[in-house]
């Protein structure tokens, strides 16, 4: 006020003493004056305006999509990291209304390709959401990796400087980290992981990468011993054999039956030939290099070594002209209670994991037989449920076994059907023995849902995996873990032992797979590439290869020497669950939520690898052999026996 007054006072001062121009330059000074504070606000107003975020997303996708069609599609790659951002920070502002118009003006570009993401983000209401939510903290707190060749980066960085797009060079600067690659752009279905959220650091995965993997197997391994002693009187009855036939053919050169004898000698020489083809199919495996166990490993006892000679000498070779049998076993009438199925490594019992915290195991022998009484004994053993079993287990043709206090998530039986793991929402692991049909230890460590729990190949070992976002290592006689795998930004799906036992690969809803070492609890590969949560694993049996398969039904094979996907496989339409190689590493069964097991040729696939070890590029080299389609039953769990039979299970789906 006083100001105002002070320039009338001046300006009168002027017009008496008649000081005109100098009046009109006072007077100029004080609307320029009064326009630059207009523009600063004006200026202010736009910077905290809802609408720059629309208008620059929308000039930028118009850009994108009139590209040259050679560099459109890695242009693209941009959109999606833009749009989650700015739809994010539209939300942090407070502009509710503004960032529902925007999600949902723009959400069918990423449809395709992100749909589990943004079924998610159409949850968040309000800015306490962003810090509540998993999945919007990670993105916030994590850059995206997106490849580009080099014409298409300079492009885009014109672009930005052109148009003076500010909010969007923001947003790029802040939350994209660029891999630019010489040449021209790579073909579009040459790369999974085009697109991929990674931890702070862009160098991360490469520099976990670089870490040595001994994927071999283990020296003087039973099943190697087993083979030789095989490989071993093999040789000595085709040598007999042959010696028979020779004196055969003396004594028919002499007369007598020529006719008969000639039919046993070639059918003796076609029985040795067909062993000695198995033993060398067989020795695909034995190329592999060996590694010496960082466990101390348990003793073998002498009966299950005889079981597995008798296996190895009965075993089907497979390939993809000779496809396997398989044996589904079909779960009725479990109204939707069942979570998860296993099946032992000779398929005689099976197990079901349930939501009203029970676990029941079918032995296959006493299907369709007159039920015995059997008893069930809780953690206790308390003679009251022997009390219950004598009542009505009569009728029962399955095993209780009663304990867990929340839903059974996971169960998996140990490599000789003895014992039995299972893992619950109660954060336990419980140990059972088939033979005593009891519970033997109740494992504490985790602090919330366990989802998966696997037998290391020897025994005695197990690894589980929980929603803690931690696997951990267990061995049966001591109740707290060995090792804790700490490092997935999400729950920690699936878990998998390698062949050797020296590692263990855990599959998480961060959409990575890890490989940890057993003897560190060290991370030493970052698998990067899967758009949904890694839901199933399985190891090659020559311990170089890695199958993973996710929610959107792709699944991957890896190589884990160099950590890099040798081909993406694509056929499920739903969930991949489980995932199974055969015993010489030449099929690969994948069993999904859509009904299907589906048989995948892997050994032409890796011998290709092998030769093209030099160039860069990788392209679906894997064909499907065979897809096994089921009336309504999603598919729980897949398991090769010793013998190469497949077996399966499921529960029937009436509403599928």
């Amino acid at each position: 006020m006083e100001d105002e007054e002070m320039e009338k006072k001046v300006q009168q001062y002027l017009q008496r003493k008649g000081f005109r121009l100098t009046e009109l330059a006072l007077q100029e000074e004080r609307n320029r004056l009064s326009t630059s504070a207009l523009s600063d606000v004006t200026l202010a107003r736009s910077d905290n305006d809802p609408a720059r975020y629309s208008d620059g997303y929308s000039r930028l996708r118009t850009w994108a999509y009139s590209s040259l069609d050679q560099y459109k599609h890695e242009l693209l790659r941009v959109l999606y990291p833009v749009f989650i951002h700015c739809f994010m920070d539209l939300v942090a502002e407070g502009h509710m209304q503004e960032a529902r118009s925007f999600f949902h003006k723009f959400r069918e570009d990423h449809e395709v390709m992100h749909s589990r993401d943004l079924q998610k983000l159409e949850g968040v209401l309000s800015p306490s959401h962003l810090e509540e939510m998993e999945l919007a903290r990670t993105l916030r707190q994590n850059k995206f990796k997106i490849k580009l060749c080099e014409y298409s980066y300079e492009l885009l960085l014109q672009y930005l400087q052109k148009t003076q797009a500010l909010v969007m060079l923001g947003i790029i600067n802040e939350h994209v980290t660029f891999e630019v690659s010489p040449g021209q752009p790579a073909l579009i279905s040459d790369d999974t992981d085009v697109v991929a959220l990674i931890g702070t650091s862009k160098d991360l995965a490469k520099q976990i990468n670089q870490k040595e993997v001994h994927w071999g197997l283990l020296e003087d391994s039973v099943e190697e011993r087993m083979e030789k002693a095989l490989s071993e009187s093999e040789k000595i009855e085709a040598d007999g054999k042959d010696a028979d036939a020779e004196e055969n053919k003396k004594r028919n050169s002499e007369g007598g039956k020529q006719g008969g004898s000639l039919k046993k000698a070639k059918k003796d020489k076609l029985v040795g030939a067909t062993g000695k083809n198995i033993r060398t199919e067989t020795s695909m495996v034995s190329v592999a290099p060996r590694v010496k166990p960082e466990l101390t490993l348990p003793v073998t006892p002498v009966e299950v070594e005889q079981s597995i000679l008798e296996d190895l000498r009965n075993r089907a070779q497979l390939n993809s002209l000779a496809l396997p049998s398989v044996s589904f076993y079909t779960f009725l009438n479990t109204h939707n209670g069942l979570n998860c199925s296993s099946i032992s490594h000779d398929g005689s019992l099976v197990v079901g994991g349930f939501s009203d915290s029970s676990v029941k195991v079918w032995d296959m022998s006493k299907i369709g037989q007159p039920a015995k009484t059997s008893t069930s004994q809780g953690e206790n053993g308390s003679s009251q449920s022997d009390r219950i079993s004598t009542l009505d287990e009569g009728k029962r043709p399955y095993t209780l076994f009663q304990g867990h206090s929340g839903p059974v998530y996971s169960a998996a039986f140990s490599p000789f059907g003895d014992f039995l793991l299972s893992s619950s929402s109660d954060s336990t692991i419980r140990l059972w023995s088939t033979k005593l049909n009891a519970n033997l230890v109740c494992y504490k460590g985790h602090n919330y849902p366990v989802w998966d729990v696997q037998f290391s190949p020897v025994g005695h070992y197990f690894a589980s995996a929980s929603h803690d976002r931690t696997a951990r290592i267990w061995s049966m006689d001591k109740i707290q873990p060995l090792r804790i795998m700490a490092g997935h930004l999400s729950d920690v799906d699936c878990v998998q032992w390698h062949v050797n036992c020296n590692y263990i690969a855990t599959g998480s809803s961060d959409k990575t797979v890890r490989l940890w070492d057993v003897q560190t609890g060290e991370c030493i590969r970052m698998f990067i590439g899967h758009r949904s949560m890694v839901l199933s694993l399985a190891m090659s049996p020559d311990g170089r290869y890695m199958a993973s398969g996710d929610e959107d039904g792709t699944i991957m094979i890896w190589d884990l020497s160099t950590g890099r996907c040798v081909s993406p496989l694509l056929g499920h339409s739903s969930c991949v669950w489980t995932l199974a190689f055969s015993c010489e590493g030449a099929l690969l069964a994948s069993g999904s939520a859509d009904c299907t097991v589906k048989l995948w040729d892997v050994a032409s696939s890796t011998k290709a690898l092998k030769m093209d070890d030099t160039k860069g590029g990788s392209t679906n080299r894997l064909r499907l052999l065979k897809a096994l389609p089921t009336k309504s039953t999603p598919v729980y769990s897949l398991r090769f026996s010793r013998r190469n039979l497949l077996f399966a299970s499921g529960a029937l789906s009436l509403g599928s």
